[in-house]
């Protein structure tokens, strides 16, 4: 088993805790909680609807020695496993990042106006003979 995060709690004050906070996930679909809380239910939450998605006898047994209630497991395996079917790749499930703040917003710039660069340099150089004798 990989390893998790203790959350300073006894193993199964805590493995009882994350079994809940799953169920409750899965059956409210939102839930609050702490931040390194939730990175552990997203990591259980993956696997109970990646069971889903996979809807054998053997998979709802999985799901169901984990997870509370007949209504949450019956949720997992129609609800949210249609919902998930066609995403496939790892982690994609995955939303709790915070949001990324967005750039300030800047007046567009005209592409007919010299920048500063172009104004250190010297003017190009007129042709001599244009003007002259042939």
């Amino acid at each position: 088993m990989t390893k998790m995060r203790k959350l300073n709690r006894p193993t199964g004050h805590r493995l009882s805790m994350l079994r809940t906070m799953v169920s409750q996930l899965v059956k409210h679909e939102r839930i609050e909680t702490t931040v390194a809380k939730a990175k552990e239910v997203r990591r259980l939450a993956d696997n109970m609807v990646n069971l889903g998605k996979e809807g054998t006898l053997c998979a709802a047994r999985r799901a169901g020695a984990f997870v509370r209630g007949d209504d949450v497991l019956h949720k997992l395996f129609t609800v949210l496993a249609y919902r998930y079917r066609f995403i496939d790749r790892e982690n994609e499930l995955r939303q709790s990042k915070p949001p990324v703040p967005q750039p300030p917003q800047r007046a567009p710039l005209d592409p007919w106006t010299k920048s500063r660069l172009s104004r250190q340099f010297a003017p190009p150089k007129e042709d001599k003979s244009s003007g002259s004798d042939a």
